[in-house]
């Protein structure tokens, strides 16, 4: 069990679950509790950011595959619609603590292939002495205390689940009467202004999660969007996210409000923000009117409980670069109960 970012999961080797991906799905349900709300029977936290999975296969001397799987908390549910940045970022440690990737010197890359999506991404791990140290100055929002840096560069994260970096074709859409702008920059999320909805985008995640008008109406502007960006009928998946975004308030670049896609976000997911960065670096989106300037590369991401650092390089509308820094931690190692099937 991991912490990765503003997440925490369970990482398992592939070879230790059942290659059947029915089989496997149920095993990860026992395991993690669900469907119940509070994953009682299980080790999920009860909520979506705490009921991840990270299945993880070695290829090659320096590489590992890793497959995401969100496991749904009050439903039978397992997807692999979507990657997640946070709990990728336990990927490069894991895969370091276990031998899958050899330490190299004081600083240790893993080449990991994303397989929900497709794309790559190297994780650059901190290995003095040639173990991995989680002990550092490096600190996120959403995480209490600081904790050795994990610098992710990404790979070919536009359009990887969507086949283009602006699904739609274009960088203004209008669903369910609402202007939004469709992006996939790793991430699908809709992004569209706080104040089109209704809200202001101050409000916090509770706040926004008891506004029953609001979550109707994302959901419409979501199951439109699904089809356009090439993800088709979503009302069961977790894909797109939703971001509404405002002008900043703490000297960041955007400030944000992020559905996943039920649940309101209490920071935001390390991909999700990056897609959001490139809305608001996009003449002509619904939020670069309320985007601050960047500084450089570097995009100031808010969010409820802090922000996000991501750095974006565009040309034109071609992602060039995209890198952040998050931290993870080793929570336990050992052997998890399931409950027993059916």
């Amino acid at each position: 069990m991991m912490r990765g970012g503003t997440s925490k999961g369970a990482f398992f080797l592939a070879e230790d679950l059942p290659q059947d991906p029915a089989e496997r799905d149920d095993l990860l349900l026992r395991i993690m509790g669900s469907p119940h709300a509070r994953q009682i029977d299980g080790i999920g936290g009860g909520h979506p950011l705490t009921s991840k999975v990270a299945v993880v296969t070695p290829r090659g001397p320096d590489t590992v595959d890793y497959l995401f799987l969100q496991v749904a908390v009050d439903e039978g549910v397992v997807s692999d619609r979507q990657n997640c940045g946070n709990i990728l970022a336990g990927v490069g440690p894991f895969a370091l603590e276990r031998g899958l990737v050899p330490a190299t010197g004081e600083l240790s890359t893993v080449r990991i292939g994303m397989l929900n999506t497709g794309g790559t991404a190297r994780a650059h791990v901190r290995t003095p002495d040639g173990a991995v140290s989680y002990r550092g100055d490096a600190a996120i929002d959403g995480v209490p205390g600081t904790a050795s840096p994990v610098v992710i560069d990404f790979e070919d994260t536009a359009g990887s689940s969507c086949g283009a970096l602006l699904p739609t074709g274009n960088v203004r859409d209008i669903l369910a009467g609402t202007p939004v702008t469709c992006v996939d920059n790793g991430m699908p999320v809709v992004v569209m202004a706080a104040a089109d909805v209704g809200v202001t985008g101050t409000e916090s995640p509770a706040e926004l999660e008891a506004d029953t008008r609001l979550r109707a109406l994302l959901e419409d502007i979501r199951r439109a969007a699904g089809p356009l960006m090439n993800l088709g009928e979503v009302s069961g998946t977790t894909v797109p996210k939703l971001t509404l975004v405002s002008a900043p308030r703490a000297g960041g670049t955007i400030a944000t409000r992020t559905f996943i896609p039920h649940r309101c976000h209490t920071s935001i997911g390390v991909l999700g923000a990056a897609g959001v960065a490139v809305a608001a670096a996009l003449p002509g989106s619904v939020a670069a009117p309320l985007a601050a300037p960047a500084e450089g590369a570097r995009h100031r991401v808010e969010h409820p409980t802090g922000h996000a650092d991501v750095e974006i390089e565009l040309a034109g509308r071609h992602v060039v670069r995209t890198s952040v820094v998050r931290t993870a931690r080793k929570l336990f190692d050992g052997t998890v109960f399931p409950r027993p099937g059916r």
